[in-house]
């Protein structure tokens, strides 16, 4: 199979087909056509060959800070799977939440001649926010909302503010809400601005809603619940939101190790709709973001930017951000 033939196929130019692997600008009638070309024939450009046209390496990193996340899991199969039917290969490091070391693999990736970058963004720092500035290389980045960077990312806010509501408007009077630190802008910060300001329209002061801080773990979650209940063991909470799904199976695991019916005496949601929600009993209601979408995003703004470098063109910032789903199931 070659461009040629991808293209006959498609109904396009050869031109089109070699715009399509390399980022270039395109029509979504055209993108669309080719893509479903390229899926149904199991078409893949030689690497050699690009590299011998292009000057490029085909190869792109991808730096995210943990493994072990459904969220990151999600985002990589995204980000490869769109690099993979463009020819590209993915190149993973993981600073495994040493966010002092983003700033190095920036660097090293550089030095291992990547064409662009991907990070999966925690907390911007000076020393990262000048890697990012001194890159030679295009960089995006998902889950966070950074200024100057292209960016992928959630409606945090909204998104766990719905949830609040919806827990409200069930008659709940004694929310609890669990998050993690607010250096994450987007799961720390935002998602508990989402929380207060929802708790806030139903009439309460934003300062009266609890506020626990739990690392992305269950056990922190099941530690949050486990403290607050031995601490104020005569408290009547009726409600748990979490800012993830993790958190969310934790605080449900010790609520009913406390003699808690779900959703009888409290009911419980998180963020992130991952798939062991769907396996608990009761099963966890959650706001679904779409993080297969945000890596599939990522990549193609990517390698959009790497086209246009090629070409010698400047691109302006983009920052596109994703919506999302209340997956209202049984917890609630």
């Amino acid at each position: 199979m070659t461009i040629r033939e991808v293209a006959k196929l498609a109904g396009v130019s050869p031109a089109a087909v070699s715009r399509y692997i390399n980022g270039g600008p395109l029509s979504p009638d055209k993108r669309e056509a080719i893509r479903k070309v390229i899926e149904k024939t199991g078409y893949r450009p030689s690497v050699t060959a690009r590299t011998m046209r292009t000057g490029g390496s085909g190869q792109i990193g991808v730096i995210v800070p943990r493994i072990q996340s459904d969220a990151v899991s999600q985002i990589i199969a995204g980000i490869t799977g769109e690099l993979s039917e463009r020819g590209y290969l993915a190149i993973l490091g993981s600073t495994q939440e040493r966010r002092e070391l983003e700033p190095e693999y920036i660097e090293m990736l550089q030095d291992n001649q990547v064409e662009g970058i991907i990070l999966m963004g925690t907390v911007m720092t000076p020393r990262l926010a000048d890697a990012i500035r001194a890159s030679s290389k295009p960089v995006v980045v998902t889950g966070q909302s950074f200024d100057g960077v292209c960016c992928v990312y959630h409606d945090d806010f909204h998104a766990v503010g719905e949830l609040m509501r919806r827990m409200i408007e069930k008659g709940r009077k004694n929310i609890v809400y669990i998050g993690v630190s607010d250096d994450d802008e987007a799961v720390g910060k935002q998602r508990k601005k989402g929380a207060q300001a929802a708790w806030k329209e139903a009439g309460h002061d934003p300062s009266s809603l609890p506020v626990l801080t739990a690392d992305f773990s269950a056990g922190s979650g099941r530690e949050c619940i486990r403290r607050l209940l031995r601490e104020n063991p005569q408290t009547q909470i009726d409600g748990v939101i979490c800012a993830t799904d993790r958190i969310a199976i934790g605080a449900m695991d010790a609520l009913i190790e406390a003699g808690k019916r779900i959703p009888e005496d409290v009911s419980v949601a998180g963020v992130g709709d991952s798939w062991a929600g769907d396996f608990l009993r009761p099963k966890l209601t959650t706001a679904r973001l779409y993080h297969k979408k945000c890596g599939e995003t990522a990549a193609k703004l990517l390698l959009e930017l790497i086209g246009a470098a090629r070409r010698g063109e400047s691109a302006a910032v983009s920052r596109t951000m994703l919506s999302y789903s209340i997956c209202e199931r049984e917890s609630l």
